[in-house]
């Protein structure tokens, strides 16, 4: 899979500080939803009421898993999404480990490395979001 065949899918979540308009997840998850994908935030540390704490707290299926945190917290996050069945992840510039990629290989999640406002700004002229 390539990674632009990720924008087929329309359910997607962004985990990490959705709620800083200054960081990369805020910027991603306004471009998704200026997109029309149904997208939400998922951040265990938001204080903001912005985001939900875990995966299985999403009310739908999730298509796309657009990871944006640390690598260290980063495996955990992926571990309980195979749990939840979600099988595609998008691994921002810097959130990658051997250990996250070795994990999606292993348990046949389709892992690609990518910036999602790249290709964003490359799918059906949709303008990503700056601040």
């Amino acid at each position: 899979m390539e990674a632009k065949e990720l924008l087929d899918y329309k359910n997607w979540v962004v985990v990490g500080k959705i709620s800083d308009p200054q960081k990369f997840p805020f910027k991603i998850l306004r471009s998704l939803e200026e997109g029309a994908y149904n997208v939400k935030g998922v951040y265990s540390k938001d204080e903001s009421g912005e985001a939900f704490k875990t995966l299985s707290d999403v009310p739908y299926q999730i298509d796309v898993m657009d990871l944006c945190i640390n690598p260290a917290l980063g495996i955990e996050i992926v571990k309980e999404a195979k749990k939840l069945g979600i099988d595609k992840v998008l691994l921002q510039p810097g959130t990658e480990s051997d250990e996250i990629l070795d994990y999606c290989k292993k348990e046949g999640i389709t892992a690609i490395q990518s910036c999602a406002l790249v290709l964003l700004s490359h799918h059906k002229n949709i303008k990503t979001y700056h601040s």
